[in-house]
């Protein structure tokens, strides 16, 4: 069973809100680390957990970062990681899998199914074995203890109910 090391330099975790309930918030997380183990073209045997430190958050606007780092939000005093362990990959068509797993946030823990799809794998100049990943998910932040919001006078609230995001990893075969 192979080993992978993230490259952090060619991966993001990012994220978009419902702002108004007229536009988008987009952020990112600037760090996270994953712990994989499995072969990257068959990945239903495969295991992992994925950690992101909260205080990472970046929206591009440091009064919301702050805000979102609150009790209002994730609480990052208290809750400082969000945390997904893997519990299963189900192949579908091609290189298209469902992973499952426990997903934490504060001090919530759900089971979650998000897509998967293998973008490959290849040998880079210096010679090591690199694969590629995308993940899509949505999940309803109020499920998490995320319920901060303002209503707003024309109708709806400030801040949308569903998060939905996108991972993109590389990782090196170690």
């Amino acid at each position: 069973m192979t080993t992978y090391q993230l490259d952090q330099d060619h991966s993001s975790i990012t994220f978009t809100v419902k702002h108004m309930m007229i536009s988008k918030v987009k952020g990112e997380f600037r760090d996270f680390t994953f712990d994989v183990s499995g072969e990257a073209h068959d990945l239903e045997n495969a295991s992992a957990v994925v950690t992101i430190p909260v205080a990472t958050i970046d929206t591009r606007s440091n009064d919301r970062d702050t805000h979102l780092k609150s009790a209002d939000f994730f609480d990052v005093e208290q809750y400082p990681n969000i945390t997904y362990r893997v519990t299963s990959f189900k192949k579908h068509a091609g290189d298209e899998y469902e992973v499952t797993g426990d997903l934490t946030i504060k001090d919530v823990t759900r089971t979650e199914t998000f897509k998967v799809e293998y973008e490959g794998s290849g040998v880079d100049p210096w010679g090591n074995t690199r694969s590629g990943f995308e993940v899509d998910g949505k999940i309803k932040r109020e499920d998490y203890s995320l319920t901060w919001n303002v209503a707003l006078e024309a109708g709806g609230v400030l801040v949308g109910s569903d998060v939905k995001f996108q991972l993109h990893l590389e990782f090196i075969h170690a």
